[in-house]
């Protein structure tokens, strides 16, 4: 009998490890490079690249950077720390943002109405 328990609790451990690692968030990361995004960056990928994998545009400074020619969805990941956010913006210079992304979070959106995209200090 004691065996018997032993075995099942050792399955439930078991089954319960492989729960939470498979419900892992699908923000998980390491704490450097992220799908080729550096760390402190904010990165957008090819149109209709899924995976993420290699970005086309990298970006380090606080403040609004203007998109062009960007059409189609896109996978644009915040690899930035402390706290520091992005936003995707219909207007250029960082004007009629909306969409807010999180530090260590992606979105996969379409970027044809979004003429800038904005980090964001904490």
């Amino acid at each position: 009998m004691m065996r018997k328990m032993i075995r099942g609790a050792a399955a439930l451990a078991t089954a319960a490890a492989a729960v939470v690692a498979l419900s892992g968030s699908a923000d998980a990361r390491p704490a450097d490079d992220w799908a080729g995004c550096p760390s402190g960056s904010v990165c957008i990928y090819p149109q209709d690249q899924n995976p993420a994998v290699k970005p086309t545009h990298i970006f380090t400074s606080y403040g609004a950077h203007n998109l062009s020619n960007q059409y189609g969805r896109h996978w644009v990941l915040n690899n930035q720390y402390g706290g520091a956010t992005a936003s995707l913006c219909t207007g250029y210079n960082g004007t009629g943002c909306g969409y807010r992304i999180d530090q260590g979070k992606g979105v996969y959106a379409d970027l044809g109405p979004i003429n800038s995209i904005t980090l964001n200090r904490p």
